[in-house]
Parts: C-alpha cells; structure tokens; sequence
C-alpha cells in the first residue's frame, strides 16, 4: 500500500515535526494549513531536499467544504489517502473560566472539535482497510487547565471521546484510530496564549525536569501510524514527562 498522510496544521511545530518525519518513513504527506503559507511551503522544500515527497495545501479544516476540497486534492495528487493525523488546533490567551466571553469558547470548540470531526468523516469514508488516524489532544484533556485554558482542555477532551468512539466504529474495517496526549512541548503555540516561555516556567514542576520537543511528539504518532501499532486502537500515549 503506498502511504499517503494528511497532517492538519502542518506548517509548525508538532505538525512539522511529524511531517518530517513520516515523509523520511516513505509517506507522501500533505502538509496542511490555513494561513502560515510561508511555514507550509519551507517544511515541503525541506522534505523535498531530503528526496522525500510532500504538497501543502490550504484549508480552513473547521470548514466542511474546505476539507471535503483537502482530501480530493491529496488524492488528486498522491492516490487514495491512508493515514491522517488531526493536529490542526487553536487557544488563546489565558484566562480563567469565570472571565471568558461565550464567543471566544464557541470559536475555540469550532476550531478543535470540528476539525477532528470533519477530517476523521472525511477519512472514515476514504480510508482503505489498513489505514490509520492518529488525533492530537493534550494533556489538558485530563487537568482541565485551570486558570489558563479551560475551553481548550474541554476541546481536547472532546477529540479523545472521538477517538474511543471511532476507533470501535471502524475496528471492523481494519482501520485504527489513536491519540496522543502531550504535555508541555517547546511550540510557537505558547506564544498565542500571550506566554512564550511558559514551558520554561512549568518545567519543574514536571517529573522529567524538562519540556518536551515536536519530535517526541512526531516519534510517537509515527510508531501509532505503523504497522509496528497494529494491535493498538483506542488508545492514547500519554508524552507529559510523567505528569
């Protein structure tokens, strides 16, 4: 089976790194992206200097249109899509529950619910037997997030709900649906919760005494997307340092 795999939000950090590293195993992969264009096209021109094959393509995956397009492109490119990987994700600035607007957890729950949703439909509908999908949810779909980011920890929870469901629903046609769970990872998102450095900050509080980099994340969604993890559906890796 030639392997060909949708990374959503692919441009940066996890979904670069994972990017990378499937198209070094012999993917096709399609980077995608919304409006880091500049991003999505410096990780092809790397895979592709490396002799590996990748596209990005831009898509708003909360849209149903935008995705239903994505999937007939890759395919239009590359052959019938086999893995996916749901990274694509937002949060916004911290804040405690009590002072969050109904808009900004409307928009936060659109985003990373919705976008999981349409892509692992989308997939489910595609996807041949042997195919997988791996959903990229958080840590914080099991703290809660307190006083930072309560809306995105409930949208991560939400994905990990999909991917106990999904994964029993499609058990039968030989496609598997897993998770990962990291912690706090050295990513630019930080910065879009008004704290670069908050991984800094945390870091001893973690039983590693460190945080974790993209490409832990990206070994650990690989091994899920392989063969390797041919028994393993429904189930999710915790990658937190221990926390």
């Amino acid at each position: 089976m030639n392997k060909v795999v949708i990374v959503t939000g692919g441009g940066r950090g996890i979904g670069a790194a994972t990017a990378k590293r499937l198209a070094a195993q012999g993917y096709a992969v399609v980077i995608n992206y919304r409006v880091r264009h500049q991003e999505a096209e410096t990780v092809v021109a790397e895979i592709t200097s490396l002799g590996g094959t990748a596209l990005a393509i831009a898509a708003d995956v909360s849209v149903e249109a935008d995705v239903v397009r994505l999937f007939e492109q890759a395919e239009q490119h590359f052959g019938q899509v086999t893995h996916l990987v749901n990274n694509a994700g937002i949060l916004t600035t911290q804040s405690e529950l009590k002072h969050m607007t109904s808009e900004r957890f409307s928009h936060v729950l659109n985003v990373n619910v919705m976008s999981c949703f349409l892509c692992s439909r989308e997939a489910a509908r595609r996807l041949p037997f042997g195919g997988a999908i791996v959903n990229v949810s958080s840590a914080a779909s099991r703290t809660g997030a307190p006083f930072e980011y309560i809306d995105y920890a409930a949208s991560k929870a939400a994905m990990d709900t999909i991917t106990k469901g999904l994964s029993l629903e499609l058990a039968q046609h030989g496609i598997r649906v897993n998770g990962v769970r990291p912690g706090c990872i050295y990513t630019e998102m930080h910065a879009d919760g008004g704290e670069p450095e908050r991984v800094n900050r945390l870091k001893e509080r973690i039983p590693l005494q460190r945080g974790g980099q993209p490409e832990e994340i990206a070994a650990a969604i690989a091994w899920l997307l392989s063969d390797e993890a041919s028994y393993a559906t429904g189930s999710f890796i915790d990658l937190a340092g221990g926390n």
